[in-house]
């Protein structure tokens, strides 16, 4: 017999969500071993804790070789299940041919130029350097002799100078495809977090950039990518493939060899929603207001997958992403349970629209209620504490408010410092949620409450390049950063004011979906059936 479902407290049930926060081997380079935490280090000593799988298989992703990422773990979180993630559904529609049996690729397929944009790397988060390779091939089968490929690079999901391995195979591949009578070449790029990618309308400057250097081909000239990479890295020496200026590539005349013009098809490879929304919206959208566009192209638009499914954006797309209904969060309001959910923006839309199943609206206005902290525009690195401070004070005022049964936030800081890839400043992030976790427990405790700790994926518990169990160092012996996120295990804490909760026997290895449960659980809603099993008892 299953054990009992643990007693509900008086309290709110409160889910700390501690983004890139996962459980590394406490080397030197775990910022969160070796960061000043004082609270979690005691907590762990002596609450109700388990280490819980965020990656592969156990949040839906193809194999267990596979990263979690936030998008996929917020998804687990707020499911309650695991469902097929957007890298398995591509791979299987484009390994059995059913995304090109479609009405949109003959489309894409007949217009003068093929456009294919988006991430090129094997980091398999936003995208996978095979998803591309494989539209290029169906593209030459089915006869497109004109094709240009516009390249973001890396250095985030991989490591933060690969892109040359990336690049270098794609344009000697291109160039056998040239050799065969076909027009396929390299048109533009530049590193992901300075042009194209932004996310949560945090830097509309940064689509602005990428809009110019891919559509209207305004950027430095080079004769050819991986031209570009190596100068570019020889000119800073300090810069990893995320902010690579944007650039791109000419003709022996010095004119760009990709511009986007009326009647061409652009397809957007990516298959992660977040990053690639307000690019598609700036394809899309007649009356765009965000930047100036300048002359809009009339182009057959589409996405590999449709990033939100409320807004409908893109409006075509190649694969169906996963339909996810029945979340924690409907549940909740139909149990007529108020809940609260607060970020800053580089993660607001995770405890929102990917919690919910990637859905924007909310399911009961009256019910459930968001906050939003602007996010600062400079580099993680510079501020490491971000806004986890202000997190703090606005989910204890809304503990005070006694207006909430769930409160639900995400402390953003070891993700988004973690990529940076700088283990000092991701042990001052750290340290800094440790501090805002302490004042965030006294105020839960007053309210006679439960809280809840645990993260997404890794990432700051892993801040060096590991190989064969070794540090991975150049020439001069420095250990090169790991700016990706990890493959280790995360936390759960229970912190419990009547200390009645135990975890399950086997809670340790269990998926993180198993939050959805516990949460509803604590909240007085029994889960539904196909529900992966909550992870406390009483």
């Amino acid at each position: 017999m299953p054990p009992p479902p643990p007693p509900r407290p008086e309290g709110p049930v409160v889910l700390c969500i501690l983004d890139g926060v996962g459980i590394g081997r406490g080397g030197e380079d775990d910022a969160v071993a070796t960061a000043l935490t004082p609270n979690l280090d005691r907590w762990r000593a002596r609450v109700p804790f388990a280490s819980l799988a965020a990656s592969g298989r156990a949040v839906g992703l193809p194999t267990d070789d596979d990263m979690g990422n936030s998008e996929v773990g917020h998804n687990a979180l707020g499911a309650g299940r695991i469902f097929d993630q957007g890298a398995k559904l591509v791979d299987h529609a484009l390994q059995s041919g059913a995304a090109f049996r479609t009405e949109l690729w003959r489309e894409l397929a007949s217009a003068p130029t093929l456009h294919l944009l988006g991430l090129l790397s094997d980091g398999n988060v936003h995208s996978h350097q095979k998803h591309l390779y494989a539209l290029i091939a169906q593209a030459a089968a089915d006869g497109v002799s004109r094709l240009r490929v516009h390249l973001l690079t890396d250095g985030r999901d991989v490591e933060a100078r690969s892109a040359l391995t990336f690049v270098e195979p794609l344009e000697r591949h291109l160039a056998e495809h040239r050799e065969a009578g076909r027009d396929y070449r390299i048109a533009s790029g530049g590193g992901r977090m300075h042009i194209t990618m932004d996310r949560y309308e945090a830097d509309w400057d940064m689509v602005a950039r990428g809009w110019r250097c891919h559509v209207h081909g305004e950027g430095r000239p080079f004769g050819s990518a991986s031209q570009a990479i190596r100068e570019l890295y020889e000119q800073d020496p300090d810069v990893d493939d995320q902010y690579l200026p944007a650039f791109v590539v000419t003709d022996e005349q010095g004119v760009p060899n990709g511009r986007i013009d009326d009647g061409d098809a652009v397809l957007l490879f990516n298959f992660r929603g977040d990053r690639a929304i307000e690019i598609s919206r700036a394809f899309e959208e007649p009356e765009l207001t965000t930047f100036d566009r300048g002359p809009l192209p009339d182009v057959h638009f589409a996405g590999m997958m449709q990033y939100d499914g409320d807004l409908h954006v893109p409006k075509r797309y190649l694969v169906s992403p996963p339909v996810i209904d029945q979340t924690v969060s409907e549940h909740l309001a139909r149990a007529g349970r108020r809940s609260w959910a607060c970020s800053e923006t580089q993660k607001y839309g995770h405890v929102t629209y990917f919690f919910n199943g990637n859905r924007s609206g909310r399911f009961d206005e009256a019910l459930e209620h968001w906050l939003e902290i602007p996010s600062d525009q400079v580099p993680f690195d510079q501020r490491p504490w971000m806004k986890a401070g202000e997190i703090t004070d606005a989910t204890i005022q809304a503990l005070r408010s006694g207006g909430y049964d769930h409160l639900r936030i995400n402390y953003a800081n070891g993700d988004m410092v973690g990529h940076t890839g700088s283990l000092e400043a991701t042990r001052v992030a750290v340290s800094a949620v440790d501090h805002c976790l302490g004042r965030l427990w006294r105020e839960v405790k007053r309210a006679k409450g439960v809280l809840l700790i645990t993260a997404d994926h890794g990432n700051a518990d892993e801040m060096y390049q590991h190989k064969g169990g070794r540090v991975v160092t150049d020439a001069r012996g420095v250990p090169l950063a790991r700016t990706s996120h990890s493959l280790n295990p995360v936390p759960l804490l229970v912190l419990d004011p009547r200390q009645t909760l135990m975890t399950r026997p086997d809670a340790t290895g269990g998926s993180i979906a198993r939050i959805g449960s516990t949460v509803l659980e604590l909240c007085g809603v029994t889960p539904p059936d196909d529900y992966l099993p909550g992870l406390l008892c009483g």
